[in-house]
C-alpha cells in the first residue's frame, strides 16, 4: 500500500511540476509533506537520509557570492565593454555573447548567468536596432551547453557531483569539457549561418553604443575587489579539491561567509539573504523528499532491476540508453526532477554487479543538461530567459523555439553518443 501511495504522490506532483500552473517549489514540498502524513516515512528519515543538504548548502552559497558580486556592476561592465570592443558588429557581438554566457554558466551557474546577461543584451539589441531572438536563442543554448562543463554550471551536475564523492570539480571539466567545446562550436556555426542575413549593422546606432561609458556601471568600492577576489578563490578551491581534500560545499560556504563578513559595511547580510532564490532551494528540498519516498518503498530498486533486465547489464547499452532517455525526457520536462529520480537508480546498479558507473554518470549529466535545450520548459534557464524577454515585450514563441531547439538536441545527443562510446565504452570493451 505504501508503494502505491508513494508512486501516486510522485506522479501527481510531477505532472503539476511540468504543467507549471502551480509554483513548483510548493508542489514539491506539498508532495513531500503528503508522504509524511500518509506514513510512507518519518520526518527524521526525510531530514537525515533523503534531503541532500550538501547540494542545498552549495546552491545557497553560490547564490550569496553572485548576489554580492552583482551589486558591483561588474557583469554589466564586462558586457558593454565587449560590445564596444567589437564596435557593435552584430555577428561578433552574437559570438561574444555566446562565449561570455558559456563561460559565465560554467563558472557561476546558468540561471544566474542569464539573469545577469539577458537584460543587458535586450538593451544592446534595442540600441543597435537588431532582432533580439537570435541573441536570446544563443544565450539559452550557450547557458545550457556551457553549464554542462562544470560541477556547478547546471543544477543536475550539482546533484550528481554531490551524490558521487569521487566526481570532483576538475573531473567534470576534464570529462565533459571536450564534448561541450565541440557542441558549442557546432551550435555557434549553425546559429550564425541561419541568422546571418538578419544581423545587419547600422552605423548610426553603433556610434551611440561607442559613446556609452561602461565604467559608469562599476561601483569602484572595496566590495568590487573583495567580490572578485573571494569569487576567484572559491573557484580555485573547487579546482584544488583533489589536492586539499576539502569538499566543495565547505569551500563554497566558507567563500560566502567570508564575502558576507568583508562586505557587511557596504551591503547588509539581511539584504543579500532577501535576494537569495529561496524558491529554488525549497524546490530542491521538496524533490529530495519526493524521490526519498520512492527509495523508501523500493520503487527505485525495481526501476534499476528493470533497466538491468532490459540491457542485460551491458554497460555500453545502459550508458547510451541513459544518455538518450535523459536527453529526450529533458525536452518535455524540467531536467532537475528527472535527475533527482535517476541518481538513486544508477547507484542501485552497483548492487547488481556493474562496477564501473562513471560512464553512466557522464551520460546522465550530458543527456539532462544538453536535452534542456529542446524546449522552453526543458531547463530552468530557458524559463528565466523567456520570462525576462516577455517582460521587455520580446516574447519568445514556444513553437518557434522548438524549431531550433529539437534539432540542436538531436545533433548534440548524436555527437555525445559518439564521444561517450569512443572515450568510455570502446576501451571498456577492449579490456573485456
Amino acid at each position: 500500500m505504501s508503494a502505491t501511495i508513494a508512486i501516486v504522490i510522485f506522479i501527481i506532483s510531477y505532472i503539476f511540476i511540468v504543467s507549471e500552473k502551480v509554483n513548483q517549489a510548493l508542489v514539491a514540498l506539498s508532495g513531500g509533506v503528503l508522504l509524511l502524513l500518509t506514513g510512507v516515512y518519518e520526518w527524521n528519515d526525510a531530514f537525515t537520509n533523503y534531503i541532500d543538504w550538501n547540494t542545498v548548502a552549495l546552491l545557497f552559497s553560490m547564490m550569496v557570492l553572485v548576489s554580492i558580486t552583482k551589486k558591483t556592476g561588474l557583469f554589466e561592465y564586462i558586457a558593454i565593454t565587449f560590445a564596444q570592443k567589437v564596435k557593435g558588429a552584430p555577428i561578433p557581438l552574437l559570438i561574444g555573447c555566446a562565449i561570455l554566457t558559456a563561460i559565465g554558466s560554467a563558472l557561476l551557474d546558468n540561471v544566474t548567468t542569464v539573469l545577469l546577461f539577458v537584460p543587458i543584451i535586450l538593451t544592446l539589441t534595442k540600441l543597435l536596432q537588431l532582432p533580439s531572438f537570435p541573441y536570446l536563442l544563443v544565450i539559452i543554448f550557450s547557458s545550457n551547453i556551457g553549464g554542462t562543463a562544470t560541477l556547478i554550471g547546471d543544477p543536475p551536475n550539482i546533484m550528481i557531483g554531490q551524490a558521487v564523492e569521487h566526481l570532483t570539480f576538475l573531473s567534470f571539466i576534464t570529462n565533459l569539457g571536450p564534448i561541450v567545446a565541440i557542441i558549442f562550436t557546432v551550435m555557434l556555426v549553425v546559429v550564425v549561418f541561419l541568422f546571418r542575413k538578419q544581423l545587419v549593422q547600422h552605423d548610426k546606432f553603433s556610434d551611440q553604443l561607442m559613446k556609452m561609458d561602461g565604467s559608469e556601471y562599476l561601483k569602484k568600492t572595496p566590495m568590487l575587489y573583495q567580490s572578485v577576489t573571494v569569487l576567484s578563490l572559491t573557484i580555485i578551491g573547487f579546482l584544488l579539491h583533489p589536492i586539499v581534500h576539502v569538499d566543495l560545499t565547505t569551500v563554497a560556504v566558507c567563500g560566502a561567509l567570508l564575502l558576507l563578513l568583508l562586505t557587511e559595511r557596504e551591503v547588509s547580510s539581511e539584504k543579500i539573504f532577501e535576494e537569495v532564490e529561496w524558491v529554488t532551494l525549497f524546490f530542491f528540498i521538496g524533490l529530495f523528499m519526493l524521490v526519498g519516498g520512492l527509495e523508501e518503498v523500493g520503487a527505485i530498486d525495481e526501476l534499476a532491476k528493470g533497466i538491468m533486465w532490459m540491457t542485460e547489464g551491458d554497460l555500453p547499452f545502459t550508458a547510451i540508453l541513459i544518455l538518450w532517455t535523459s536527453g529526450l525526457f529533458s525536452q518535455i520536462i524540467n531536467n532537475i526532477p528527472f535527475v533527482a529520480a535517476m541518481i538513486p537508480v544508477i547507484n542501485e546498479f552497483q548492487a547488481y554487479g556493474m562496477a564501473n558507473l562513471d560512464p553512466l554518470w557522464w551520460s546522465l549529466a550530458l543527456g539532462a543538461c544538453l536535452g534542456g535545450n529542446g524546449t522552453l520548459i526543458g531547463a530552468s534557464a530557458n524559463v528565466v530567459v523567456a520570462g525576462l524577454a516577455e517582460g521587455q515585450g520580446q516574447r519568445i514563441s514556444f513553437l518557434k523555439f522548438l524549431l531550433y531547439g529539437i534539432p540542436l538536441v538531436l545533433l548534440s545527443l548524436l555527437l555525445t553518443s559518439i564521444y561517450v562510446y569512443l572515450r568510455y565504452l570502446l576501451p571498456f570493451q577492449e579490456v573485456l
